[in-house]
């Protein structure tokens, strides 16, 4: 009898752990889900440019690769990298070139974006921006901010 009863309760802590990992796993799953439709929408701008026009018309470029890197040209002309990384709906940057950026900037990527969508937000400054993603990679053709 005491042999039965500990069979009972030694199944009874496996198939907890077995519910445990099973919720585990559908956890995971489903985070990598979710992670996979926002990679979706920002797929587009893989091998495209994503275009920030300041109010006085110059323009930063951003490049971003699949591998989780990105380049970019400053309104000024200067060059920079780093990887970025989903958080939500935002794309964030985290530069390490041409110095290691103590804190990342987020911006929002529009849901379906394609090329030619726009949209509007701020530089790590909070100057107001205008965004587009125009087809190819589109490198300045006149020096900075062109």
């Amino acid at each position: 009898m005491l042999n039965a009863v500990m069979r009972t309760r030694k199944n009874a802590g496996t198939a907890r752990l077995l519910a445990r990992v099973a919720l585990g796993g559908w956890v995971a799953f489903s985070a990598l889900n979710a992670q996979a439709a926002d990679l979706r929408d920002v797929a587009a701008a893989f091998g495209n440019t994503v275009l920030a026009t300041y109010p006085d018309g110059k323009h930063q470029r951003i490049w971003l690769s699949p591998d989780g890197s990105y380049e970019a040209v400053g309104r000024r002309g200067k060059p920079s990298s780093g990887k970025w990384s989903l958080k939500g709906e935002k794309v964030c940057l985290k530069q390490s070139r041409p110095f290691p950026a103590p804190i990342s900037y987020c911006t929002h990527f529009p849901d379906q974006g394609d090329i030619g969508v726009t949209w509007t937000g701020k530089d790590l400054a909070g100057v107001p921006i205008e965004l587009r993603l125009v087809k190819g990679i589109q490198k300045p053709r006149n020096g900075a901010g062109s």
